[in-house]
């Protein structure tokens, strides 16, 4: 495990996350000292940067604000051309526990994208009304794509190979949900196996929600905009190599 952990390259999109980002990559180093630490700066106005790269991270910011999605596939175009055969997502707020990463990491040996699934049987993460309906609309579709049962297909902390990081550097969408529902849908159209475990979700540490929870009932429409988008692309060919890791 400790070879594969120095393979693999956590990245953390940042967006204004001056409060926790810190803590988050000292934490991460504290508990997984084998692993390398990007931060991406998406287009942050405080005091992001200079906060995480005093934690010890490798920061490269972005010209402009392009979302999660955005900053993803710069993270895997950077694990691609620094040797990295691993990516895992954590985020910058604080909400993941870097705890949970040697298990994801470990799982691909026998996948190409696995999941940090909140709704597997661990921890007390819960979600309500419209959002919750749309999650367990879009779980049931994806499986159906994925072949393999799928309970949290939005959830940002995820594990990905040496396979799945050469489709993302080159295809990872930017969208709005396209960073969890489309590359889902890219993966599984192209070949990927996926996989998902159970986590454990904490509280932010700091910053402002992503999303608003009165606007929750539009969560919806865009999630199922987010599906049709992905399955109306054209699939995208798998790359050939080495199998997953």
């Amino acid at each position: 495990m400790t070879s594969s952990l120095m393979a693999t390259l956590i990245v953390m999109p940042a967006l204004n996350e001056e409060e926790s980002v810190a803590a988050v990559v000292a934490e991460v180093f504290s508990k997984l000292p084998e692993v390398s630490v990007l931060v991406v700066d998406d287009g942050s106005t405080d005091q992001t940067v200079a906060r995480a790269r005093a934690a010890g991270a490798t920061v490269i910011s972005l010209p402009f604000n392009l979302g999660v999605g955005g900053a993803m596939r710069a993270g895997f175009k950077y694990a691609l051309s620094h040797g990295f055969e691993n990516v895992v997502q954590v985020d910058s707020d604080g909400q993941h526990d870097p705890s949970g990463v040697p298990q994801l990491v470990e799982a691909l040996t026998t996948a190409d994208l696995v999941l940090g699934a909140r709704f597997a049987g661990e921890g007390d993460y819960s979600v309500n009304g419209p959002r919750r309906w749309a999650m367990i609309v879009l779980a049931g579709i994806i499986s159906s794509l994925a072949g393999t049962t799928l309970t949290d297909t939005t959830s940002g902390f995820r594990a990905t190979g040496p396979r799945a990081v050469r489709l993302f550097a080159e295809h990872y969408p930017a969208e709005y949900l396209g960073d969890t529902i489309e590359s889902l849908v890219i993966a599984a159209r192209a070949g990927c196996t996926i996989r998902q475990l159970p986590v454990s979700m904490r509280p932010r540490a700091g910053g402002v929600p992503s999303h608003n929870p009165f606007k929750a009932a539009g969560y919806l429409g865009r999630a199922a905009m987010a599906l049709l988008i992905a399955v109306m692309r054209p699939r995208v060919p798998l790359v050939t190599g080495s199998s997953a890791s």
